[in-house]
């Protein structure tokens, strides 16, 4: 295994400082104002818009995938088309790192947003499934490497007064997206168009990075350095991904409990494999029981994991127990989403001792939201107001407790790095959150067929797979308490 080269303190400062912005990092108070105009509002708008790209094309890609099934075939793929573009996310962000100390902050934006286009090209173009996936993996490759790098730059372009409020506006995009999203797929699907969707894609990324030329530092490249990557690890990771995936995706509980256990054995490999390498994928400490980064990494993983369950299944339950239409279903199902933008935006000021308390209440948050849900999902209704009423303070609750907590813990997971990491931690936050989305999701799936949502079926299968998915997922964000009180403790 080839070693890593720690770069020097003087290799550290990748943006030299008549680049970086012009606001006092020692001015105790700044406000939205201060991110929001001027050279940091340009800047603002390419990282978060960046993050914005990625996150509706995952909503306009999933609302056109029946309207490419009808026109290129390929239905018995229709699932791999999330799988292949979230692991090629989790490479995007395990090797933005590199990229980043290669390129420097403008380039790797600007490259980053290239392969997107280029990605969504070939998606427009497609004659086939096969070679639709084959954009999609690119697509999710260069969406990877702007998601990663948002966040890393967060640290290279702001003053660090302005850290919580900037993830903030970068997390608060997901929300915004799943706003966007489904309105903008729906318009191309109606029109019968879907190919424009990713030709509009393609456009806004180029614009993005014609963005970022013009207005993101150049910083210094470093060319003789970095130039390894983890192949092991990412290897392991994602092989346990598509393990995982694969045994979700089938209703026979054997293959189900196979994926599972695949899963774990790789998961454990990696993590054996991780805690002996020189060079890493994410940063030093992650699996290391007494460490922060170790508590960090735990509840933003369970963090993600609680909403992603509950944000998969909500718009089916709601359309077939509540009689809810599509369009309907899925903008109630927002509302998680706009929670955590809410939550983002309205906790990011918060100081150090509102930052605690805020850590902690997220968990318990999210707990009471699915517990609500456990109450209210399973069942059916005529879908009034007055019934859904509930439900969407549940969803709002659940959401509401990831947004709170999010900005602090990134924060948090920032400052944690060792020196030579700082890169590497902001990778390492997108390659956590990416990887329990995708166990959150396999996992949400094997438990609804587990309760029935193919066998039997129907209306009472339907019932059933609420009934067990928001139970079993309740006790996650409790196990999320656990961790973010360690947080809270040793931070």
């Amino acid at each position: 295994m080839n070693s890593r080269v720690i770069p020097s303190n003087q290799d550290l400062q990748p943006v030299p400082m008549a680049e970086l912005p012009s606001a006092d990092s020692r001015q105790p108070a700044v406000g939205w104002s201060d991110l929001l105009h001027g050279a940091n509002g340009v800047r603002s708008l390419a990282l978060a818009g960046g993050v914005a790209l990625h996150a509706v094309n995952v909503y306009i890609a999933t609302t056109i995938l029946p309207s490419v099934i009808r026109d290129i075939g390929g239905l018995d793929l229709y699932a791999w088309n999330t799988t292949v573009f979230v692991v090629a996310s989790i490479l995007g962000a395990a090797l933005s790192a590199k990229l980043l100390r290669r390129a420097g902050p403008r380039g790797a934006y600007a490259i980053a947003a290239a392969v997107f286009a280029l990605g969504s090209l070939v998606c427009a173009l497609s004659p086939s499934m096969p070679v639709m996936l084959a954009g999609r993996l690119v697509q999710g490759l260069g969406g990877g490497f702007l998601f990663a790098l948002a966040y890393a730059m967060i640290r290279l372009v702001f003053s660090e007064a302005l850290w919580p409020r900037a993830m903030a506006l970068v997390s608060g995009m997901w929300g915004i997206a799943t706003l966007v999203g489904p309105a903008v797929g729906g318009i191309f699907a109606e029109l019968g168009i879907w190919r424009a969707a990713f030709w509009s894609l393609a456009l806004v990324a180029l614009a993005f990075a014609a963005l970022a030329t013009a207005v993101l530092p150049k910083g210094k490249a470093h060319a003789g350095q970095g130039s390894a990557v983890p192949l092991t690890q990412l290897i392991l990771l994602v092989a346990a991904v598509l393990v995982i995936s694969a045994g979700s995706a089938s209703s026979d509980l054997a293959w189900n409990i196979g994926g599972v256990v695949l899963a774990v054995a790789f998961t454990l490999l990696l993590v054996a494999v991780e805690n002996r390498a020189k060079l890493r994928l994410l940063s030093t400490g992650a699996f290391q029981p007494s460490s922060l980064i170790a508590a960090l990494y735990a509840t933003m993983a369970l963090l993600a994991i609680t909403v992603t369950s509950g944000e998969i299944f909500v718009p089916l339950f709601l359309q077939v127990l509540h009689g809810q239409s599509p369009l309907a279903a899925g903008y109630l199902a927002a509302i998680m989403a706009a929670g955590w933008t809410a939550g983002s935006i309205a906790g990011s000021g918060a100081g150090d001792r509102g930052a605690r308390r805020l850590i902690v209440a997220g968990p318990l948050l999210e707990i009471a939201g699915m517990v609500a849900l456990f109450f209210l999902v399973p069942g059916t209704s005529a879908g009034t107001w007055g019934e859904l009423a509930p439900m969407c303070v549940a969803f709002l609750a659940v959401g509401l407790g990831v947004g709170l907590t999010w900005p602090h813990l990134m924060t948090r997971a920032f400052k944690a790095a060792r020196p030579g990491e700082e890169e590497l931690a902001g990778a390492s936050v997108t390659t956590v959150q990416l990887f329990a989305t995708a166990m959150g999701a396999a996992l949400a799936g094997m438990v609804a067929n587990a309760g029935g949502l193919v066998d039997p079926g129907g209306l009472t299968g339907t019932e059933g797979a609420a009934r067990w998915l928001f139970g079993a997922f309740a006790i996650v964000p409790l196990l999320c308490v656990i961790s973010a009180r360690r947080v809270v403790r040793i931070s």
